[in-house]
């Protein structure tokens, strides 16, 4: 009995139906569990050959979305711990910051766009030989100049809008505050707190990219991403943002501004351009060893070394790209 459902169907007829219906993803055995790390290492291989591949006006608007997204993180942080100093204790302060700096890197990998601390990961297609030296250093050039053009550009926007007189001159103390420590870092501190930034970083990345929804990527970036910023250590990137943003309060800030940070005991910094300079090129240099040398390096030994690349087995070049 109960040969025929109320629809007049079987329910042989139904399971098949529901079978048939199911979403494609699960017909082709997709599945939702992480990629293993051998599998990551592959997937940061094929990333970094879709990179090279992209056309450089593209490649450069997804940098500057990168710069702008950084500094959004930034901006961020920044409002997130303004006058905490007095309040909390000190590593305290920078777990809040760090976890709100986590926007950057979030905005990044979900939304889309390019960051050159992460593409330090190329060099791993580039050893297995599916990038030329060429065009990863093209890569590398264009995403720097775009992270910085967007840094610059929300550094501008915000000045422009007075959001750093919020709190009675609060806000803008703190980017006064970040911008002078970062500048007069000497530069050897700077080199080496860029390297373990970067590792941290880039290990974000890796563990994004073997998450397979957009929950698992975001917890996947967000302690890494936490762990340098409330450490100390420096993304040149984030300086893009950072170290302008106090630059333009210092040439620019009204007299208003300034009687506020002096009714709390402040006095006006003094941050050198030059400075900036040097702690670009330490940082730049010290993130890509971090980046490039001790993550996409190491990974790349342990993973690919001697083994074929994708592009191999299918019989495919890079001589197009």
């Amino acid at each position: 009995m109960f040969k025929n459902t109320e629809d007049g169907c079987s329910p042989k007829h139904h399971a098949e139906h529901a079978k048939s219906s199911a979403t494609p993803g699960a017909s082709a055995g997709f599945s939702m569990d992480p990629l293993l790390p051998d599998a990551v290492a592959l997937a940061a291989e094929d990333v970094g050959v879709k990179k090279a591949k992209l056309a450089p006006w593209v490649l450069f608007g997804l940098a500057i979305l990168g710069g702008a997204f950084v500094a959004l993180g930034g901006l961020f942080a920044t409002v997130t711990i303004s006058g905490a100093a007095d309040h909390l204790p000190f590593g305290v302060m920078r777990l809040l910051m760090g976890a709100t700096f986590s926007l950057g890197l979030i905005l990044v990998v979900i939304a889309g766009a390019q960051l050159f601390t992460s593409d330090a990961l190329m060099v791993m297609a580039w050893a297995s030989g599916r990038v030329k030296t060429g065009h990863m250093f093209r890569v590398w050039v264009t995403v720097w100049l775009g992270n910085f053009v967007g840094a610059l550009g929300v550094a501008t926007l915000v000045f422009l809008s007075g959001q750093y007189t919020f709190g009675h001159g609060e806000v803008g103390a703190s980017a006064l505050y970040f911008a002078t420590a970062k500048s007069s870092l000497p530069p050897v501190n700077a080199f080496f707190l860029g390297i373990l930034c970067n590792v941290l970083v880039c290990l974000a990345t890796w563990c994004a990219m073997a998450a397979r929804s957009i929950g698992d990527k975001i917890m996947a970036m967000f302690l890494p991403v936490a762990a340098f910023v409330a450490a100390g250590f420096e993304h040149c990137v984030a300086n893009m943002y950072f170290i302008p943003m106090g630059l333009f309060i210092e040439w620019w800030a009204p007299d208003s501004f300034w009687a506020d940070l002096a009714s709390h005991g402040m006095a006006r910094p003094s941050i050198q351009v030059d400075h900036f300079a040097i702690n670009m090129v330490a940082v730049t240099l010290g993130n890509w060893v971090g980046g490039a040398l001790l993550v996409g390096g190491v990974y790349w030994a342990i993973y690919r070394r001697g083994q074929p690349s994708k592009a191999a087995t299918q019989k495919s070049s890079f001589k197009d790209a």
